[in-house]
């Protein structure tokens, strides 16, 4: 109920294979970066102690245009998460599948600035990484400068609506060639005006309140379908 009103609105989706194939029509045309590593979870004692969960078949098997994955740069299972990243990115050329490498901070998310996510990028992308999915900080170009694959930014996270594009267009103006929002967009009141008010900033050059303003209008507009179920409102 929530994914498929979206998805007409996606460029691509990052998910678990759970989630895709309990939740995403295969027939769907939409190109899917799939999350291949986990182990831990936020009440564990560590969230960087992560490993490879996917196999290259099955991911293949699930039709993947990607495969995403963490790394948990000055962590204590640093040195873990990046040779994972590097054998990752090794397998996955055999097949040229792309990857892309996110610099996670578990429990200290906003607390990085951009020496250390210029760092972490840049080591993703020397791993071979070929896209890096990173935190929008001060002095974002800075982190954008240090590495040399393209730059997405996470959406973080659940802030208002209006913080959300100012998140998007500042991410855009930085140099990021994209945005990865999920609870900003699943957890809104109104996920597909959000994800419509998203793309205005991200394909058709909108600024914060050209796009906020969009966002109150296609909310005036939506279809009953694309509202969320009383019982989730």
């Amino acid at each position: 109920k929530t994914i498929t009103p979206i998805l007409k609105y996606c460029d691509s989706l990052m998910l678990t294979r759970g989630v895709q194939r309990t939740s995403v029509d295969p027939k769907y045309p939409v190109p899917i970066v799939l999350r291949v590593s986990g182990g831990s979870s936020i009440i564990g004692e560590d969230l960087s102690n992560e490993e490879i969960t996917v196999s290259i078949k099955d991911a293949i098997r699930l039709n993947a245009c990607g495969l995403a994955m963490s790394i948990f740069v000055g962590s204590k299972y640093e040195k873990q998460t990046i040779v994972n990243l590097g054998l990752l990115v090794s397998e996955a050329e055999e097949y040229g599948i792309p990857v892309l490498a996110v610099t996670a901070v578990g429990k200290e998310i906003g607390q990085k600035d951009a020496r250390y996510l210029s760092l972490a990028c840049r080591i993703a992308a020397e791993q071979g990484a070929h896209i890096v999915k990173t935190y929008y900080c001060e002095n974002f170009e800075k982190v954008v400068e240090s590495c040399p694959v393209p730059i997405i930014v996470a959406g973080g996270k659940k802030i208002p609506e209006r913080d959300a594009l100012e998140l998007a267009y500042n991410s855009i103006r930085g140099g990021a060639a994209g945005v990865d929002m999920g609870r900003n967009i699943w957890q809104s009141d109104n996920p597909v005006p959000m994800i419509r008010a998203v793309r205005a900033i991200i394909h058709g050059n909108a600024n914060v309140s050209e796009a906020y303003e969009l966002y109150k209008n296609f909310c005036k507009s939506k279809p009953k379908s694309d509202a969320k179920p009383k019982s989730e409102n």
